[in-house]
């Protein structure tokens, strides 16, 4: 199915308003299009809150580092006050990238002409700039990029006007707090640069209809039921699945003893959750993992898959000799899913593509693709649409 002249047709897109058992997938078109995913990154990644990692990845004062989320260069940085700060990587000056890659600074210099900031992003010396008429260094510091935290995640926003993260996650910092996620600590952490479509990647990891044929020789092991989808309030949605034992390990593995803390269905088997637009947390009884995503295109994006145990487990004298067993699980579970999203995207993106039908365990492949649709056409959102019919 060739792309469309006009993307944003809502016509495109009506069985994919259908209910779940009515409806089909979004257009092939949709995981292939660069004008489908600029206005992806218009009006959904520049609006809404992104997450970009934890906050004890950069612990001490000066501590920073770098990234490119949707084309825009960024510094993350712990200044002297032990306050988080984000900027726009680029030199007031002329535009140059003033840092690169991670580590600990006292001062960000541009190499191109030597401007420097400071860690609150202040420039605090521009050369030979003496002599430029009415030039005022308080006007030219480093562009800063707001930037908020909940339980130790970092989320990043370009729009000033946007609502406040903690409106924007709704219920799940409650339905999640008996973690205290805010007292743990990152151990693991792997990058893998992936060819497929970023929606590709999050419908795969929010169904469970894949696993017996991704991962039969693996999770599919483990004993679990299909997990069911669980109500939720804000800009996420997820499964819960009840289950004896931790779903971060092998079959066959042992592993730290569970969260004491946990309470409810946290205490019961494991949450699966997609914050909107691209992250995704696996919350089990003795650890969790995360999925973060950075779309670079249409058809590429950054896999970053962190893990955190409670700090207490983490000081353990056997702590890495056990922990190894659940790198282990991560790092042949998030293999085999990115082989498959990248085989995928191969048949997405053959001319003769056409949208599918969706199963009963697809729920939130459809939540998700309803959600792009609501912050990205000009059509009222489909919560909405249904109201304005039913009255």
């Amino acid at each position: 199915m060739p792309t469309p002249a006009d993307v944003l047709d809502p016509a495109h897109f009506s069985k994919v308003r259908l209910p779940l058992d009515e409806a089909e997938t979004l257009p092939a078109w949709c995981y292939v299009s660069e004008a489908f995913y600029q206005y992806e990154v218009e009006r959904l990644f520049m609006k809404v809150w992104n997450f970009i990692g934890r906050a004890d990845h950069i612990p001490n004062p000066g501590d920073y580092f770098t990234l490119t989320f949707v084309g825009v260069p960024l510094i993350i940085v712990r200044d002297r006050a032990g306050e988080l700060r984000a900027f726009s990587n680029s030199c007031r000056h002329r535009g140059a990238r003033v840092a690169e890659g991670e580590g600990n600074a006292r001062a960000f210099v541009c190499p191109y002409h030597g401007w420097a900031y400071g860690l609150d992003g202040s420039l605090v010396a521009a050369p030979e700039m003496d002599l430029t008429k009415d030039f005022d260094t308080a006007c030219n510091g480093l562009k800063p990029v707001r930037l908020e935290t909940w339980a130790g995640f970092l989320f990043i926003n370009f729009d000033p006007d946007a609502e406040r993260l903690m409106d924007y996650l709704g219920d799940l910092p409650e339905r999640l707090a008996s973690y205290h996620f805010e007292t743990m600590k990152q151990t693991f952490r792997r990058e893998y640069i992936l060819d497929c479509n970023w929606k590709i990647y999050a419908e795969n990891a929010m169904e469970a209809y894949h696993v017996p044929m991704v991962h039969a020789k693996t999770l599919q092991k483990l004993k679990r039921e299909m997990p069911p989808k669980v109500p939720s309030e804000g800009n996420w949605v997820g499964l819960h699945t009840k289950h004896t034992g931790s779903r971060a390990l092998l079959a066959g593995d042992t592993g730290f003893p569970p969260i004491p803390t946990l309470d409810g269905l946290a205490g019961q088997g494991t949450y699966y959750t997609l914050t909107y637009p691209s992250t995704m947390f696996g919350c089990t009884i003795d650890c969790m993992w995360w999925f973060e995503v950075h779309p670079l295109g249409p058809e590429k994006m950054r896999l970053i898959v962190g893990g955190c145990f409670p700090e207490d487990i983490t000081t353990r004298p056997d702590f890495e000799e056990v922990a190894q067993r659940y790198y282990k699980r991560w790092q042949i579970s998030v293999g085999e899913d990115n082989d498959i999203s990248e085989i995928q995207q191969i048949g997405i993106r053959s001319p003769l593509a056409v949208p599918g039908r969706l199963s009963y365990l697809e729920p939130l492949v459809h939540d998700i693709a309803n959600w792009v649709l609501d912050h990205v056409l000009d059509e009222p959102t489909a919560s909405e649409a249904v109201l304005a019919k039913a009255s």
